[in-house]
């Protein structure tokens, strides 16, 4: 191979090397640091509740450890229109549940609901295949706040 092939080969790689850096550096800056260090969520179950309330139970990952997770269950209230946040509690504890059992088939093992005021609602979710189902977590939503039962 002559000289000045190897010198285009090596001009061409360098461009390209450049041109890669280029567009991660590109890619990366469209990113901020908030979204970068949010958690991965998935919502598992939702229900709505006549006209007035929408119930969410949202798998929430662990930023510290990749294979817990946390349960958030919200309230929505319908306002002008619009669903808005009424409320919001942790079912469990903080980072108290596995996330790939959260998340695959057969996770929600009992979410009940019933439009009636107060709202009685029961939540029991899967801790793993192994284990089965926690145990039944009962709550009443009133006014669009959620309390313990």
């Amino acid at each position: 191979m002559n000289l000045s092939r190897m010198r285009a080969r090596g001009v061409t790689a360098a461009a390209l090397g450049a041109l890669a850096a280029t567009t991660l550096t590109v890619a990366d800056a469209g990113a901020s640091p908030a979204a970068a260090a949010a958690p991965q969520k998935r919502q598992i179950a939702s229900s709505v509740l006549g006209t007035d309330y929408r119930i969410t139970l949202t798998a929430l990952r662990s930023t510290e450890d990749r294979y817990a997770a946390s349960v958030r269950l919200q309230v929505y209230k319908k306002v002008g229109g619009a669903w808005k946040e009424s409320d919001r509690v942790t079912v469990g504890d903080v980072g108290g549940w596995f996330w790939y059992p959260l998340t695959g088939s057969g996770a929600v093992c009992q979410f009940s609901t019933a439009g009636t005021e107060p709202a009685p609602l029961t939540v029991s979710l899967l801790l793993t295949p192994s284990l089965g189902c926690s145990e039944p977590a009962h709550y009443v939503v009133k006014q669009g706040r959620v309390y313990a039962d």
